[in-house]
């Protein structure tokens, strides 16, 4: 944290540190996302002496709430295709080999 932070950020970095840890990103990745989110809300609010338009436009960290994290880039979520194949080959479910994983899922009533 900059010289001269509140201490609420600095409560609040240790909060976003201290849950990134929790989720398993290492100690590195969440002190770099601790200071990323930090230091925009203190552009935001004004904190900081000067601030880029990316940190003053659109949704706060807060407000977006992981929107663009990990899971969301990964491409979806849920089982994958191979798995739900393998619950509807149990099931006994037949055209599962020509089903996409859309179309298992509907079949599964997932």
């Amino acid at each position: 944290m900059p010289a001269g932070s509140s201490s609420k950020r600095e409560r609040q970095y240790e909060h976003i540190k201290d849950s990134a840890e929790g989720r398993g990103a290492s100690e590195r990745r969440a002190k770099e996302m601790a200071a990323r989110t930090v230091n925009k809300e203190r552009a935001r609010s004004g904190e900081t002496k000067s601030a880029s338009s990316g940190s003053t436009k659109g949704k706060s960290p807060s407000q977006r709430g992981g929107e663009r994290s990990g899971s969301a880039r990964s491409g979806g979520s849920g089982p994958t295709r191979e798995q739900l194949y393998e619950e509807a080959r149990k099931q006994g479910i037949e055209g599962r080999s020509t089903m996409n994983k859309d179309q298992l899922a509907r079949a599964l009533g997932h």
